[in-house]
């Protein structure tokens, strides 16, 4: 990226033991003094929220987001205004609605937004999720034929569809009426139907490209009031407030990974305002079967507790779980989904761990992750796909370059595959385009993260696609991968006091990333590996004082070895984290990367 090499090695870390170049936050003098005037903050979080990209205008809305001043207008969406007259249309004359969900946890908040607010009007709105092993992503032909014999007139998918043409064509010539809800990367051409509601959408004027599905659902709800009020919907029944149903558009924007800026930061921070409520059955159930205590929600809550037992039902078992759990009000229905999908979690893990293993492997015997190449791609026999995409980006935690892996059905010959990718490498654009080339069944996905199907004789082919189509990427991608430094610390200087002032950055996500903070000339002492290869120890500086550290999955990395060796004279970047433990109220320094100066 231009202008990263400028910007001096911080610490003199050049060569983390991961690899990695250390630098300091870029941030403008003059905005960090507009931020510490205007907010009266201190210099290094005025620093944060200037590096951040947070203008000297922007910052109370940044600290303290409103929906008042950050809503956009629905009509600001193409095709929000026909959507929400469809919809209101549709349930006026009594017609048979259906919703169309993706599996994962934006799918599944989408759907279950749309539920309640039908719920609330005294209107059942059916959920239909496909199985992912036998239906494969998206809308087909195969289930609006069964949505049509089931009755349904009118379907509207979430999370999916904006780029199912010929299936959205086929529902049209047997009689469906269909809404997109969408956020998804697409073709130019959108499908033929009712409306297509995409703020990614080529010639969307919107400016919310940053939201995940359930936050444009959000505003389409917004729009659904707008047009009840205006055909009198609410004449005799009481206009919902989707106000109390914030928690499920910040699950979807925390679970998909979307930038939190703007009215997306907005939806998240109230989202898990009313999250910490606890008041939706289903996420209350999953929260206990999870063995978490209930409490002020944090982004963890979603990304990490509960977002994954959502997920383990489209992954590993019923692909409508997730959503059933999320719409529910039965408090005994919520606690018996929330019973399978915690277990299916736990076997999930599992299946992901012998898949990780054995890739590791596999590219390790290659040299695939060591020789050049911008991207590897693995793929083996029976490789569940319900776990490729974690396990990729697992291996590209590891060696830093995109990773695509793709489990096999030796029986058709057909491999689903996964991707993540690096900063500055648009693997969703390089699937797209094979895709388009005819070197796979389907693809396509976002920047970051992509899915495809192919023929396993294609694979090679696919491999040198890729490696070709994105090697012109790979010096921009080598060289911001770097690690963002926002402040150097003490490790006595790691309090509670210091990790609640920078909460008010939160919640922490895309284009707002979680603060790091660098200790220097440390020893890692009382340092034990843990099961599933991670790293418990005690930081301490030169002064004797200390805080707590965890580094995750790492014990058999340079990164790792260094902490367990003992040895003094390490640098090391983390985050602080609440640590609560018993009524404790302290912190604990998460170790995201170690470096040694002395080899600089």
């Amino acid at each position: 990226m231009a202008g990263t090499a400028e910007i001096p090695a911080f610490l003199g870390i050049g060569r983390s033991l991961s690899g990695r170049a250390w630098r300091q936050r870029p941030a403008e003098a003059g905005l960090i003094r507009a931020h510490m005037q205007s907010l009266g903050l201190d210099e290094p979080l005025a620093r944060a929220l200037a590096s951040r990209g947070v203008q000297a205008d922007q910052g109370a809305n940044f600290l303290t987001p409103t929906l008042k001043a950050l809503f956009p207008d629905p009509s600001s969406f193409m095709d929000m205004d026909v959507a929400a007259r469809t919809i209101v249309e549709a349930l006026q004359a009594g017609q048979s609605i259906h919703v169309f969900a993706d599996y994962d946890v934006d799918g599944a908040s989408s759907a279950a937004l749309l539920v309640r607010w039908f719920r609330a009007l005294g209107a059942d709105l059916p959920i239909y999720v496909p199985d992912r092993l036998t239906e494969g992503y998206g809308p087909s032909a195969k289930a609006f034929d069964t949505l049509k014999a089931s009755g349904a007139d009118l379907v509207i998918t979430v999370d999916c569809g904006a780029a199912a043409n010929e299936a959205v064509a086929h529902a049209c010539a047997i009689g469906l009426k269909v809404v997109v809800i969408d956020h998804h990367m697409m073709r130019e051409h959108p499908p033929v139907c009712d409306a297509v509601v995409n703020p990614n959408r080529p010639g969307d004027t919107s400016g919310q490209g940053n939201l995940a599905a359930a936050g444009v659902v959000f505003v389409l709800l917004a729009a659904l009031n707008r047009e009840g009020r205006g055909t009198g919907l609410f004449q005799d029944r009481k206009e919902p407030d989707i106000r109390q149903w914030l928690d499920l558009a910040a699950m979807g924007a925390i679970c998909d990974v979307t930038g939190l800026t703007g009215f997306n930061r907005a939806l998240t921070s109230l989202g898990l305002r009313v999250m910490s409520d606890w008041g939706n059955p289903g996420l209350r159930a999953l929260l206990a079967a999870a063995g978490a205590e209930p409490g002020s929600a944090k982004s963890n809550h979603a990304g990490f507790i509960l977002g994954p037992r959502i997920n383990a039902g489209g992954r590993i078992g019923k692909s409508d779980l997730g959503a059933r759990l999320l719409s529910t009000d039965d408090e005994t229905e919520a606690a018996a989904l929330a019973a399978e999908l915690h277990a299916l979690n736990i076997e999930r893990r599992e299946v992901e761990r012998l898949v990780t293993e054995e890739a590791t492997r596999r590219v390790e015997a290659t040299g695939a992750h060591e020789d050049g190449s911008a991207v590897v791609v693995i793929e083996g026999a029976d490789w569940h796909p319900g776990v490729v995409g974690i396990v990729a980006g697992r291996l590209r935690e590891r060696w830093r370059k995109p990773v695509v892996v793709i489990g096999i059905d030796a029986i058709n010959g057909i491999g689903k595959g996964s991707g993540r990718s690096q900063p500055g490498m648009n693997l969703g654009r390089a699937i797209q385009t094979a895709w388009n080339e005819g070197v796979l069944i389907a693809g396509g996905g976002h920047a970051m993260a992509a899915g495809l199907t192919v023929r396993v004789e294609e694979i090679g082919r696919l491999r040198n696609f890729l490696n070709e189509r994105m090697a012109g990427e790979q010096a921009d991608a080598e060289a911001l991968d770097g690690v963002e430094i926002d402040a150097l610390i003490e490790p006595g200087a790691a309090t509670r006091g210091l990790f609640e002032q920078f909460e008010q950055l939160a919640p922490f996500g895309p284009a707002n990333p979680e603060p790091l903070f660098a200790l220097s000339h440390v020893s890692a002492r009382e340092a034990v590996a843990m099961t599933g290869g991670h790293v418990r120890c005690r930081l301490v500086g030169a002064d004797g004082a200390s805080v707590k550290a965890i580094a995750w999955r790492c014990a058999d990395l340079p990164s790792g070895q260094a902490l367990l060796s003992g040895q003094g004279g390490l640098s090391v970047v983390g985050r602080l984290k609440a640590d609560d433990w018993n009524g404790r109220k302290g912190v604990q320094f998460e170790v995201e990367d170690v470096a040694d100066p002395r080899m600089n």
